[in-house]
């Protein structure tokens, strides 16, 4: 191989090292800043091809398209002094590279700024409303204000919020623990009283059965009265009325219920052979 054609090899090696040094592509989805010592040049670099000083210029990359943080839950005070645990999160995105770069630098540096911004403002603006308002009525209201002050604070960072939302509202354990407390004794005292009213109406209802149970008892014995008694009348007109056809029948039956009533057992009678009491055993 001779000179030339080792010359011209070496050159296009350097020439091709140099294009890919120089050439950078940004993404779509992307922006980009140019540094060169460290420190932005030419401005912010829009989605495309772009040129740049090759081994003295650096490229670094934004994402541009919405991103989440997830904050941590912490605590803020409502208005009537209730306690509540706030699980939240905030989409944003990143508007200027530049200004990015220059203050915050990095998404874990811009997380920070988010985390203390959307907390201090859900703080102030939970302060202004009541426990039931935050959970029910004023919650939509409250988290598009809370957007638009911690999208307006932000702002000189590069970055616009566009939305705050609260995934979760809870209480502090030792809030839980006094409501859970509050609500087992409301749960014991009305459970007392269902008990107590339905011993008072068990009471009631025995009270009205054993008095119907007295009533018909009465009722049935007074009816048996009138029935034995009207049967022992007929009874005893009947038996008079055959009597009188025949009173020595009446005296023969009357002699046989007093031998049978006298004459048992080892009882013993002394009487004359003449004696009336012996005239139907002749």
């Amino acid at each position: 191989m001779s000179n030339k054609s080792l010359t011209l090899i070496i050159s296009l090696f350097i020439g091709l090292v140099v294009v890919f040094q120089s050439a950078f592509t940004v993404h779509q989805t992307q922006k980009a800043l140019v540094l060169q010592l460290g420190k932005p040049v030419g401005g912010v670099r829009e989605p495309g091809l772009h040129f740049k000083l090759p081994f003295v210029q650096n490229v670094i990359y934004f994402d541009a398209r919405v991103l989440d943080y997830d904050a941590q839950p912490a605590e803020a005070l409502t208005k009537d002094k209730k306690a509540l645990v706030l699980d939240n999160y905030a989409r944003w995105r990143i508007t200027d590279p530049l200004r990015f770069y220059q203050t915050v630098r990095t998404i874990p540096g811009a997380q920070a700024r988010l985390d203390d911004i959307v907390y201090s403002q859900l703080r102030v603006f939970l302060g202004r409303y009541t426990l039931t308002e935050v959970v029910s009525s004023e919650r939509s209201a409250i988290m598009e204000m809370v957007t638009k002050r911690s999208s307006e604070l932000i702002a000189d960072y590069g970055i616009e919020i566009i939305d705050v939302r609260i995934k979760r509202t809870d209480l502090p354990p030792e809030n839980q623990r006094a409501i859970f407390g509050r609500m087992r004794a409301e749960r014991e005292r009305q459970a007392k009283q269902y008990r107590s009213e339905g011993q008072e109406e068990s009471t009631t209802i025995k009270s009205t059965a054993d008095k119907e149970q007295a009533v018909i008892l009465a009722e049935a014995r007074r009816q048996a009265s009138i029935i034995r008694g009207e049967g022992e009348a007929l009874s005893t007109r009947i038996f008079a009325e055959a009597l009188s056809k025949s009173p020595e029948f009446y005296e023969f039956q009357r002699s046989l219920e007093a031998y049978k009533k006298s004459l048992t057992g080892n009882t013993r009678i002394l009487l004359s052979p003449d004696d009336p009491f012996l005239k139907f055993l002749k």
